[in-house]
């Protein structure tokens, strides 16, 4: 992956938030919510087009020698700025699937976060960069012999969520939502309709408007497929 991520796209997923996209995934009879990855770093709201990078169990990769690369290295190097990194880790071995110099090398960079469906290390580390990791829980168990890279910029899988390399996700406090590329217009334009209609209920209740009647058949139309 080595073309610049599309900026008005990247522009329109960052003005939304996590429950808009996945309202209008609903809306569209799409999938790609995904509950329980949570910010361990900083409370930071992160978008953009990712990298992917897929993890299996040590023995399952040959080794290749002492020059092997390190698993989230290159995910670094192919990344444009914005880029977020998204790691699959799905083996069930308790091992770090992201660590501390990786999230120096992808600050460097200009990555906007790391997004893994497993446990990561050196917290403090990424905290001190201020760089925002989404994960399913932190260890201090290294990957080295328990878990290698597979591919990078392929298809991986999480959470129930199918995601390819230049898909689209958004991540903050209330939860991670992954967009494919290939609908991720006719998504944002919903997502845009949703937060829309949200703000101008926001503007009646402020007006003095009954929260029952704010809430009553226009909330349901709006949501409905």
């Amino acid at each position: 992956m080595t073309s610049a991520p599309d900026t008005s796209v990247a522009e329109r997923l960052a003005r939304l938030d996590s429950c808009a996209l996945s309202d209008s995934l609903d809306k569209l009879g799409l999938k790609g919510t995904v509950t329980g990855l949570t910010p361990l770093t900083v409370i930071k709201k992160i978008s953009g087009r990712i990298v992917t990078v897929r993890l299996v169990e040590a023995n399952e990769v040959p080794p290749v020698g002492a020059a092997a690369r390190h698993l989230g290295a290159r995910a670094i190097e192919l990344a444009q700025p914005g880029d977020v990194i998204v790691v699959e880790q799905r083996t069930g071995v308790l091992a770090g699937s992201w660590g501390g110099i990786l999230s120096l090398g992808a600050k460097v960079r200009g990555v906007a976060g790391v997004i893994s469906d497993g446990l990561v290390r050196d917290i403090d580390e990424a905290r001190s960069l201020g760089f925002p990791i989404y994960a399913r829980g932190s260890t201090a168990l290294t990957a080295r012999g328990r878990v290698a890279e597979l591919e990078t910029g392929g298809t991986v899988q999480i959470g129930d969520v199918s995601v390819r390399s230049g898909d689209y996700v958004m991540a903050d406090s209330t939860g991670v939502v992954f967009a494919p590329a290939d609908q991720i217009v006719s998504i944002l334009s919903a997502a845009e309709r949703i937060a829309a209609r949200e703000a101008a209920m926001g503007k009646s209740l402020l007006e003095g408007v009954a929260v029952s009647r704010v809430m009553g058949a226009d909330y349901e139309e709006m949501l409905g497929r």
